[in-house]
């Protein structure tokens, strides 16, 4: 694999790593700018709500920047975001700042799954797109655990600034690995809004919003559903929190070749296997080891929902995929933010602890409905050449390293 990826590797790791730290850190930022918890979760939509405005909208305004230039700006704004959040003098410039710091969450991915994609042969687009996305489950397996650790002991404003630290670190490898990639001359905002516009795209996004919210219906509440049904201290919250981050790298690490060799089926397949998990987690969540076996696994098929997803959106946006990428993780933050709502919802009903886990199998399975639904209205021909940014990858045109500092 090329040494590119591990540039948006490490940039993906710095995203996932202040994306979920802030779940761990809400009662120390809270007790810190004299609010609630509930008021002070309003941060983790505010990061969420720049997540789905800013990927359409800094997607369609570089439309015309060369790939590399745009990563290094939307990973620079990334880190001005950060550093904001670290010097926040009040709960509403953090809030703002928060916002700042998600909009160019979805425009990175969406840009970077199109340029990994064009760094390796024909075959292993897929591959390369979960070598990206590695870095985001890492930062579930160490990034985030370490980073609520320091801001425990040292503050959540020391948190942001390692964050901080981290962005430009990123900068600094995707300025020296990713070559310089370019643009297709037909490229225009209006080729990416049409691309957005095919039924197949849409249809891709309906299912990460469902498929991926039956992950977060549970997600968001599994730090109490460690405490409450599975009868752990709260020192153990840090490791199944990390024991979730492990089942996200192994489904990272199986999707890729699995994609690679029959996308709609691995799509398929882990939304099966997505709502099947969910409901083996709700019987076996009194039994402490079967538990934990179950959160690893969550997060391994909950996962592996995402290489798929992005492939699809990709694929079948051939000609322009970066906005239909980008908009893929629009999908994902709403399914976020609903899932959550939807799981909180039946916990306020009085459900139960255990309740968000059929929530979650519900929406898994409206999402594979909806997924074997766009399979069937598929009229693709299976030989059809694979294009992204208007050429077909096994044509595409990279610069050498040595040409590398021309189009940056």
């Amino acid at each position: 694999m090329p040494l590119a990826l591990l540039a948006l590797a490490i940039a993906a790791f710095g995203i996932g790593t202040t994306e979920f730290v802030m779940m761990g850190l809400l009662p120390n930022v809270a007790d810190d700018l004299h609010t609630s918890v509930p008021t002070a979760g309003y941060l983790v939509s505010a990061y969420a709500i720049g997540v789905v405005v800013g990927a359409p909208l800094l997607t369609a305004l570089g439309s015309r920047v060369p790939r590399k230039r745009m990563l290094l700006l939307l990973m620079a704004l990334f880190t001005v975001g950060n550093l904001a959040s670290a010097l926040a003098p009040g709960f509403g410039t953090l809030v703002a700042a928060r916002v700042l710091a998600g909009l160019p969450h979805g425009a990175f991915f969406g840009v970077g799954a199109v340029v990994a994609a064009r760094l390796v042969r024909e075959g292993r687009q897929a591959r390369a797109v979960a070598t990206m996305f590695l870095g985001l489950t890492v930062a579930n397996i160490v990034g985030v655990p370490a980073a609520t650790l320091l801001g425990q002991h040292l503050g959540w404003r020391a948190t942001f600034l390692v964050v901080t630290a981290i962005g430009l670190a990123a900068m600094a490898a995707l300025a020296r690995l990713v070559p310089y990639v370019p643009l297709d001359g037909r490229q225009s905002l209006g080729r990416e809004l049409r691309a957005l516009g095919d039924r197949q795209v849409l249809l891709g996004l309906l299912t990460a919003v469902f498929g991926f919210a039956g992950v977060f219906a549970v997600y968001a509440y599994l730090a109490s559903m460690t405490t409450e049904v599975m009868g752990f201290g709260e020192s153990a919250v840090t490791l199944v929190l990390a024991l979730f981050g492990i089942g996200m790298t192994l489904g990272a690490l199986v999707a890729g070749p699995l994609t690679d060799r029959a996308l709609r089926p691995t799509l398929y397949g882990s939304l099966a296997a997505l709502a099947l998990v969910l409901v083996a987690f709700r019987l076996t969540m009194h039994v402490q080891w079967a538990a934990l076996v179950l959160v690893v696994l969550l997060g391994a098929v909950g996962f592996m929902t995402t290489t798929p997803l992005q492939m699809l959106v990709m694929e079948k946006a051939r000609h322009a995929p970066t906005l239909a990428s980008a908009s893929n993780h629009s999908a994902f933050n709403l399914a976020n933010a609903g899932g959550a709502w939807l799981g909180g919802a039946a916990i306020a009903a009085g459900q139960g602890w255990t309740s968000p886990t059929l929530v979650g199998a519900a929406l898994a399975v409206v999402g594979l409905a909806v997924a074997v639904t766009a399979g069937l209205l598929d009229r693709t021909p299976k030989g059809a050449s694979r294009v992204v940014a208007g050429s077909p990858l096994t044509g595409r045109s990279v610069s050498s390293p040595s040409s590398r500092a021309s189009g940056s």
